[in-house]
């Protein structure tokens, strides 16, 4: 099992950010690019090795994001249309979603209902961040992966809805 924190709201004027332990460890960083068209994240470990690459599918009606992990496509979350909910979808992976994901009240499960991640919001002494408790030690990165998405998703539609 591993712990993990991400600040609220990382993308909102970065291009930088951290992944803390329950130690407030940095364990990831994550640098997107600048300039460029739809987002590109790139998940580094301690050692400053690339361990996810994050990419935003352009042109789709709604957003999109596939997940690459040395240089092979492993997952792709996909935001699903629906009336009432936030509902998503992780293609390559037997993984659904249950919960409420705008208020990072949400978790992981494999295609046997298990849960292989919990996420929800907390306060800490460091700020409103989310704790993602991942329990596949084997998937960390690609679920860690997966929450950072979503949290894409949700930052790119709040900077919509505070624009207009």
């Amino acid at each position: 099992m591993k712990r993990l924190f991400i600040k609220q709201q990382v993308f909102s004027f970065r291009d930088r950010f951290f992944v803390k332990d329950e130690t407030e460890a940095d364990v990831y960083y994550v640098e997107g690019e600048v300039l460029t068209l739809g987002k590109k994240l790139r998940v580094y470990d301690k050692a400053d090795q690339e361990v996810l690459y994050i990419e935003q599918k352009l042109w789709r009606f709604l957003p999109e994001f596939d997940l690459y992990a040395k240089d092979n496509h492993v997952a792709t979350v996909k935001k699903e249309f629906t009336f009432l909910k936030n509902n998503y979808q992780i293609l390559g992976k037997n993984w659904f979603i249950d919960g409420s994901v705008t208020a990072h009240e949400y978790v992981i499960r494999d295609n046997e209902s298990k849960v292989i991640a919990d996420i929800s919001k907390k306060w800490f002494s460091w700020g409103d961040s989310y704790e993602i408790i991942i329990y596949n030690d084997e998937q960390v990165d690609v679920l860690l992966g997966i929450v950072i998405a979503i949290d894409c998703v949700i930052s790119q539609a709040r900077a919509g809805n505070s624009s207009s």
